[in-house]
């Protein structure tokens, strides 16, 4: 049987229950199509890059699929129907990945590199070497503007 991965957008203002339960109501289509889900991972509420739907945020969920092309038939009609689900993407590959997806991983290494949160003041701005000293304000005003006035 072919390997599919399928990850749906729910919209912002279910519950993460309600969209367990949208989960376990699309598992259940594929395994009584003679499929089974070998992975399910709830990405969390994210923000989206644009609006869908009038929705700015989305619930995420991935779903790793050992199942016949009908049945991932069955279930993005079903998305379609359904009025919570606002986006959907199914794409075969040839075997799944083992361990968590690169959106877990991503998470994990982000709260892991955050550390201080200092910003842009902790970055090392290098050896900005010797400046010289600054010209006094009179010569500076004298050489640029008031010089072309004068003409």
């Amino acid at each position: 049987m072919p390997f599919y991965e399928h990850v749906y957008l729910a919209r912002q203002d279910l519950s993460a229950q309600q969209v367990e339960e949208l989960t376990t109501q699309l598992s259940g289509v594929i395994g009584q199509m003679g499929g089974k889900v070998t992975k399910n991972e709830y990405w969390g509420l994210k923000s989206l890059t644009y609006r869908i739907r009038k929705n700015r945020k989305a619930h995420m969920t991935l779903l790793n699929v050992e199942a016949p092309a009908s049945a991932l038939s069955e279930i993005e009609r079903q998305e379609r129907l359904n009025e919570d689900v606002l986006r959907y993407l199914t794409i075969r590959v040839e075997e799944h990945e083992e361990g968590p997806s690169a959106m877990m991983r991503k998470s994990d290494r982000d709260r892991d590199d955050r550390g201080g949160r200092g910003g842009f003041r902790d970055r090392d701005r290098g050896d900005r070497g010797d400046r010289g000293d600054r010209r006094p304000r009179d010569e500076a005003a004298s050489s640029n503007g008031n010089a072309q006035a004068e003409d």
